[in-house]
């Protein structure tokens, strides 16, 4: 396997650190930082972007995320090892990456769902962190980026 190129945000002057800075942002957005690292997986497993799923993996290991949940991430309605509140994050980084599947598609249940757990503050961390790892995962597949290839 081999990339097309470079990460475009790498190759552009100036503009991999205002993403960093977003990322520093959002790690200070007052959400468990276990949380933010299975919304990054969630949202890069269903972009299908491997370089940050395995990135995301790694990180969240880090973060103190277990194998257990790491391995059922994808099917987080159904396994036993989520909060509700890493449930509503789920559901609403879900809603928010698949945007084009259905009209309204972070519907108000879903909004007020999250509200119920995270505060104004916190619901913009999530959705910086979905923004953020909607554009990585777009500019990593499109260039064909190799899974661990930086790190």
């Amino acid at each position: 396997m081999q990339s097309r190129m470079q990460n475009p945000a790498s190759v552009l002057p100036g503009a991999m650190q205002p993403i960093q800075e977003l990322f520093k942002a959002v790690y200070a957005g007052g959400v468990d930082g276990q949380t933010l690292e299975l919304v990054h997986v969630r949202v890069s497993q269903i972009n299908g972007c491997s370089a940050c799923v395995d990135g995301g993996v790694k990180t969240a290991r880090k973060a103190g995320v277990s194998e257990e949940r790491l391995a059922t991430i994808a099917a987080w309605r159904e396994a036993p090892y989520f909060t509700d509140e890493e449930r509503a994050a789920l559901e609403l980084a879900e809603a928010a990456t698949r945007l084009a599947d259905r009209a309204d598609a972070v519907n108000d249940e879903i909004w007020d769902r999250a509200a119920t757990y995270f505060e104004e503050k916190q619901l913009a961390a999530l959705i910086l962190m979905i923004g953020v790892t909607n554009l990585f995962n777009r500019l990593n597949a499109t260039t064909r980026q190799i899974a661990g290839a930086w790190g």
